[in-house]
């Protein structure tokens, strides 16, 4: 059991609204608040799913709803002077966590049955959160703080979370009068406190390196090994605590640190499962936080004794978050221990293992941290979670290319019932996928259908989505189009959008656009150039090949020409604009800051030479994982908006937002999409509008990623109230236009909500 005292995210008032109630169940990651009057006293309780269940059962409901009205009134409490064995009774699978009142009914503390995080400093530590990596510094300073000071640089550089020292008072941990038996004691503890005698550091020497940890933006800890200097680590305001495995069966010093309230970090190196269940037992008493750390206390152990497997029996012991400290020679084993879900790793580190000390020589050098942090948080994102199997973009983007698709056998007509014998399974994957077949026959076809064409959901429901007449947009609108399907989507009968976008493949620039397309009055052209040419050359202007860059140069040139060829078939277009993607992406890590101002210099000299003086190039804004064919490369240009604006200042040069990828750009760094906007504004010529969720979920259709269009529409109205969209949502050309038309009617009845608040 667990007691909280921090709990100012558990409670809130009964006048709040639902969507306040949420954001502090999101806060406490417990999917509970508890509801308090204005005396502060104990009301009634409301969970998540109170609200889901609310908001599924009732077609009027709104986040604006008071907690009052929803709240449950009964729950089960406890005074805050009962006994550990009451409180624990009170708990079952259904109650999970139990506040604590005073006389009063006010809420003092809440007691939880099991940890599933830990809140140590701006960090939480559990099974779903970020690794915390430990950089153990202990006395590998050998005594000086200029040394500790550049382990502190070096594990802030590493991407490690904290750094940690030990704390020792001599006369406190070995009794007053140690010197006299100095030469009494055995070799080993002599050659320990000849080490801690020569390298101990004074408190204010270690308080002195605690704030320059703040200043280098990591967490201090440290490891107090006697009572003394945990009342000093007390007052200094350590925000959590270390126990060596040492100290593990040392139950007046468990007792001494759980008093401060601060969370701790318990090694088990050297203990029985037993010794290590009943220090579990005072712990959970105590109502601290805690942590588990799988241990082998050799200096260093051998591979067959890590016994990492061990680390699931921990968490059934602890009922906690659990780590792994590693004294073995490599930084690989505590991949391992993540893989087994350890929330915490810690490893020691030196500048040199040479030097004098035990631990210098089972510690890792600052690359090799360096090394183990990254690659813990690339094993952490592949762990992914237990939620149902969802397809990745660059899934998609293959099985479009590899997989099959239902297709007509022959030319069908509207209105006929299918057959088995109507139906072929071919590539690409384009439609349906084989596995409805069975879905499929019996219906009848909505469409006439040639020879090998794709059947669609829509063909299995009978709905169709057809194309809007007119759009209520205070912007120019469009939609993406290709040679191929241009008469299709926009029949000559039909009044054309406000713009037309082509998506030109490589071979496209081969064609005669005159075979295809028919003169558009009142429309605006653009051109989306080809990112993929002949030979799998991926357009790069910005690369630091000369070769490249030339070849890439060249066929920019050819979409400029083709551009020029369609001009007259748009005779009452503005000057028509080119799409971009201009380069600076890499295959196997981003570059590093230092190189990114050449590349945007080698990029600016080549859009220079380009002869472009009657058309306008538009560079695309890009997400920081860009899918190119199927396969997750790193765009290093155009992401962040503090570099589009300084390289379209210098460069007089106009942007097309791809609100999709720079979401993208947002989540990874960190931003709001209005404050994206708010900066590139006055450089966008032209949107791309799509949905996107995470880091690299491109190209979604509207409302089925994480996007508000309402705020963003509020936003692009503010910063760039002229420029142009089209949906460029992915595969909305299929089955005429059927993604786009949809994209279009609900941008559409966002773009209305803007308009009178969000």
């Amino acid at each position: 059991m667990q007691t909280l005292r921090q709990i100012d995210s558990f409670q809130i008032g009964m006048d709040a609204s639902l969507k306040d109630a949420l954001r502090l169940i999101d806060k406490n990651k417990s999917g509970i608040v508890f509801c308090v009057d204005s005396d502060m006293r104990l009301r009634g309780a409301l969970t998540d799913g109170d609200i889901r269940r609310r908001a599924l059962d009732r077609d009027e409901f709104s986040l604006t709803d008071r907690v009052s009205g929803l709240m449950n009134s009964q729950v089960v409490s406890i005074s805050f002077t009962s006994d550990q064995g009451s409180i624990r009774h009170l708990f079952s699978p259904r109650i999970r966590l139990i506040p604590l009142l005073d006389d009063l009914g006010r809420i003092v503390a809440i007691a939880r049955d099991s940890q599933s995080s830990v809140k140590l400093g701006n960090f939480h530590i559990g099974p779903d959160e970020d690794v915390f990596v430990i950089a153990e510094i202990g006395n590998n300073h050998n005594g000086s703080v200029i040394r500790a000071e550049e382990m502190i640089d070096e594990a802030a550089r590493s991407g490690a979370s904290a750094v940690k020292f030990q704390m020792r008072d001599l006369d406190c941990l070995f009794g007053k009068g140690w010197e006299a038996r100095k030469p009494e004691s055995d070799l080993g503890s002599q050659y320990v406190l000849e080490l801690l005698v020569k390298f101990n550091l004074p408190k204010y020497d270690l308080f002195r390196l605690f704030d320059y940890s703040y200043k280098r933006k990591i967490l201090p800890l440290c490891t107090a090994w006697d009572e003394k200097s945990v009342e000093a680590l007390e007052e200094y305001g350590i925000e959590g605590f270390k126990i060596a495995s040492a100290d593990l069966t040392n139950h007046s010093l468990l007792t001494r640190v759980s008093k401060t309230g601060r969370p701790l970090i318990i090694s088990t190196g050297m203990a029985t499962e037993a010794e290590i269940i009943e220090s579990v037992g005072i712990l959970n008493d105590s109502g601290t936080s805690f942590v588990l750390l799988h241990c082998n206390s050799s200096y260093p152990p051998d591979t067959k004794d890590l016994n990492l497997r061990y680390i699931d029996r921990l968490k059934e012991i602890g009922r906690c978050p659990v780590g792994y400290s590693g004294h073995e020679l490599s930084w690989q084993i505590p991949i391992g221990a993540v893989v087994l879900g350890s929330s915490v790793i810690e490893k020691h580190l030196t500048l040199d293992r040479t030097l004098e000390g035990n631990d210098h020589k089972v510690s890792l050098l600052p690359d090799e941290l360096a090394s183990m942090c990254k690659a813990i948080k690339e094993v952490r994102v592949a762990l992914g979670s237990k939620n149902p199997r969802s397809l990745t973009q660059g899934e998609m983007l293959n099985r479009e290319t590899l997989a099959k698709s239902l297709c007509a056998a022959r030319d069908l007509p509207r209105g006929y019932t299918l057959n088995a014998g109507d139906i072929i399974v071919i590539s690409p994957g384009k439609g349906l996928q084989p596995n409805k077949m069975n879905q499929l026959i019996g219906k009848i076809t909505t469409r006439p259908m040639d020879k090998f064409d794709e059947f669609f959901d829509s063909d299995i429901s009978g709905a169709r989505v057809g194309r809007a007449l007119r759009y209520k947009f205070a912007r120019p609108w469009g939609i993406p189009v290709r040679y191929h399907d241009i008469r299709q989507l926009i029949p000559d009968s039909a009044d054309p959008p406000d713009v037309i976008e082509f998506h030109m493949s490589h071979s496209d620039l081969e064609l005669d656009p005159n075979d295809y397309v028919s003169k558009c009055r009142n429309t605006s052209l653009i051109v989306h150039a080809p990112e993929l040419f002949a030979n799998d050359h991926l357009i790069d202007l910005a690369s630091e090949s000369l070769e490249h860059r030339t070849k890439s140069l060249s066929e920019v040139a050819r979409v400029i020409d083709c551009t020029r060829s369609l001009c007259e078939f748009f005779p009452d277009s503005e000057k028509p604009r080119i799409i971009l993607n201009a380069g600076g992406w890499s295959t196997t890590e981003e570059l590093p800051v230092t190189e990114k101002g050449s590349r945007y210099a080698i990029l600016a000299e080549q859009i220079h030479k380009l002869e472009a003086h009657d058309v306008e190039i538009l560079i695309q804004t890009m997400p920081p994982y860009p899918w190119h064919f199927g396969g997750r490369s790193f765009h290093n240009l155009f992401v962040a908006p503090d570099e589009i604006v300084s390289f379209c200042s210098l460069n007089r040069t106009r942007i097309c937002l791809d609100i999709s990828h720079s979401v993208l750009a947002c989540n990874s760094l960190g931003m709001k999409l209005d404050t994206f906007i708010a900066e590139v504004g006055t450089f966008v010529g032209h949107l791309h509008l799509s949905d996107a969720k995470g880091l690299d979920g491109e190209g979604l259709q509207v409302g089925e990623g994480e996007i508000d269009f309402c705020k963003m529409f509020g936003a692009l109205e503010r910063f760039s109230p002229k420029a142009s969209f089209i949906p460029e949502v992915w595969q909305g050309h299929k089955n005429a236009g059927e993604g786009f038309w949809i994209a279009l009617s609900r941008l559409e009845k966002a773009f209305l909500q803007s308009q009178v608040g969000c």
